[in-house]
């Protein structure tokens, strides 16, 4: 049975569910049924020989579960006489033979149907009187391995994952990251790494602290695998959210993965694999959303711990924990000498910029800029997201630059590369093709400046000193040009360094004279107005006193700057940078557009008075 026929087939178990539960809700029944169905598949093999194991071991009341691994081949095992085939043989008891059945595999499989409430769908479908058919339905199937692969159970699984989750998109985007901005992050965490992709028998780690229902995992495994046949990904992952997070581990046991590395609970606040570290890392944390319920663990680990904790450089503000988790990614990185490590994260706008110098955002950025390890920045397209339409964000982060990028970022402009979705999904609108995660691709690699022609998005040359030729044709340029646009800068990480200086101005007295301090060490010097004090930021590779002397001193002749005050900040104002001016039209080009449209209002006004 192919692929699609094989995932056709299990869909249409939910015209069996159809008026009994809603759409969104198919998943809650197919799921774990296809889970349950194919690791009885698996392990119909070895089941005699586990039962047998199972009798000989506790006659010797010896703990029997690592010699039933061993038997069963695998990383799990059932200890039930029963499997799904025999429970269609007693229809007056499916539901409790069901319970009884489960209930016998071992701990880390059985977690996974309580996370899915199996119990909860069991009984629903017992009291609706489809329990037996539902169950028919799978017994009908087979999904032994030698059948349906690892590969293809797997993907058969994915594509039951993303249909469900189209029927729920108004949470989708909660536990679900579109496959194309999985595949453009992928792309990027591996366009460096010549052994993984080449090496024979080469094996590297990922992982997804916010895993969802495993997506980003299994494309990683996916690109890896096909670019590499002879390399290995050991996946690990954390999730919150209980369904999610049996969907992921059971996807990962359907693969042939090590579930024990997929972890249930809050990253943030309960950190599921202390200590480790790992060689790729992905994650799309969710959009601001606060941290308030956490705060107590979270401000605890960043004074007790500081550095040597995963929240050293500093917190930022409750209403949006994104920060937090791309902290906690760089806490999970290889030291260098050991390899180091490259990670990608999705985050929103407000990372970017939020927060002035000395706030917590602002040293988070500082942290990170400072110790060069922000590679590039991607912008996307607005709309790519089930469930928000905002401007969304790759940060591509790493402790191994290449030479070439030491010292560096790079900004890469997507955001009008993009095709129109057939059908919106939530407030996704909008999808990354081939063509498009290809370029994106090819510009991250190159690690160049690029301008292009904003008609025909084709690059433009450069003149000797970096900056674009104008490009020939009518356009905003003025006649026979037009100005091209930006898609890929490359700055130095100094340049999103600034100066906060406080400028201070005497407090006068009722006669004019400045007041002077009368104590402390300021004792004899100006007392400075409250009413009066400024702020000016000065950039970064600048000294504070010439940039004084030449902005401030000549319009304010008795300012000070206050050098206890002075704060070191970072933000990256992206959009910014990609920002090209266009000069406003001729009055004369729209004095004659308006006329012509003023002719054309009075010509039809005439018309109606006839």
């Amino acid at each position: 049975m192919s692929q699609q026929n094989l995932s056709s087939f299990i869909w249409s178990v939910a015209d069996l569910l159809r008026g009994d539960y809603k759409q969104s809700e198919y998943g809650k029944v197919i799921l774990p049924f296809t889970v349950l169905r194919r690791l009885d598949c698996v392990l119909e093999p070895t089941k005699e020989a586990v039962l047998k194991e199972k009798e000989k071991r506790e006659a010797a009341k010896l703990n029997p579960e690592q010699f039933l691994l061993k038997k069963s081949k695998c990383l799990f095992y059932n200890t039930s006489p029963l499997d799904i085939k025999k429970l269609m043989g007693d229809q007056d008891n499916i539901a409790e033979n069901m319970f009884s059945y489960v209930q016998a595999f071992s701990p880390a499989v059985r977690d996974i149907f309580e996370c899915f409430d199996f119990h909860v769908q069991v009984e629903r479908l017992h009291k609706a009187g489809l329990l037996y058919l539902v169950t028919e339905k799978f017994a009908n199937i087979d999904l032994h391995p030698e059948v349906v692969t690892n590969e293809q159970m797997g993907h058969v699984f994915e594509e039951l994952i993303r249909k469900f989750a189209e029927l729920s998109n108004e949470t989708a985007g909660e536990h679900f990251t579109p496959r194309e901005v999985i595949r453009l992050m992928v792309n990027l965490l591996f366009i460096e790494d010549d052994d993984a992709l080449t090496k024979p028998g080469i094996v590297r780690s990922l992982y997804d602290p916010t895993a969802g229902t495993g997506g980003m995992l299994s494309v990683a495994e996916d690109h890896l695998s096909g670019q590499n046949p002879d390399a290995r990904l050991v996946m690990y992952g954390q999730e919150l959210n209980g369904e999610s997070y049996a969907i992921c581990k059971a996807d990962m046991l359907i693969k042939g993965q090590d579930i024990s590395n997929i972890i249930h609970g809050n990253t943030l606040s309960d950190d599921g694999l202390p200590g480790k570290q790992f060689d790729y890392m992905l994650s799309n944390p969710p959009f601001g959303v606060e941290w308030k319920k956490i705060k107590k663990e979270i401000v605890k680990e960043h004074e007790q711990d500081g550095f040597n904790g995963r929240f050293g450089p500093g917190l930022p503000r409750v209403s949006d924990g994104s920060l937090l988790f791309l902290m906690h990614l760089i806490s999970k990185m290889r030291p260098t000498k050991d390899g180091g490590s490259r990670f990608g994260i999705v985050l929103n706008g407000s990372p970017l910029f939020t927060g002035s110098a000395g706030s917590g955002e602002s040293e988070i950025r500082r942290y990170v800029l400072e110790n060069d390890l922000l590679e590039a920045i991607i912008g996307l397209p607005t709309d790519m997201f089930y469930n928000t339409g905002i401007s969304t964000y790759i940060w591509i982060v790493t402790n191994r630059k290449p030479a070439h990028r030491k010292g560096k970022v790079q900004l890469i402009d997507a955001s009008e590369m993009w095709q129109k979705m057939r059908k919106s999904l939530g407030s996704k609108r909008k999808e990354l093709s081939d063509d498009h995660i290809g370029e994106i691709t090819r510009l991250f690699g190159d690690a160049k400046e690029v301008y292009v022609d904003p008609e025909t998005r084709q690059p433009v040359k450069l003149n000797k000193d970096g900056s674009p030729r104008p490009v020939s044709g009518r356009g905003a340029g003025g006649e026979g040009q037009r100005i091209p646009v930006p898609i890929s800068r490359i700055f130095k990480t100094t340049d999103f360094g600034y100066q906060t200086i406080t400028v201070e101005r005497p407090l006068l007295s009722e006669d004019g004279q400045p007041q002077l301090e009368t104590r402390g060490k300021k004792k004899g010097q100006p007392k400075p107005d409250s009413k009066l004090r400024d702020t000016e930021e000065v950039p970064l590779g600048e000294d504070i006193h010439e940039y004084f002397q030449r902005e401030v001193e000549p319009h304010v002749p008795d300012a000070w700057i206050d050098e206890d005050k002075t704060k070191i900040g970072y933000e990256i104002p992206f959009n910014r940078h990609f920002y090209v001016f266009k000069p406003p039209r001729e009055l004369d080009e729209i004095d004659t557009e308006l006329k012509g449209v003023t002719d054309r209002i009075v010509e039809m006004i005439g018309e109606l008075s006839q």
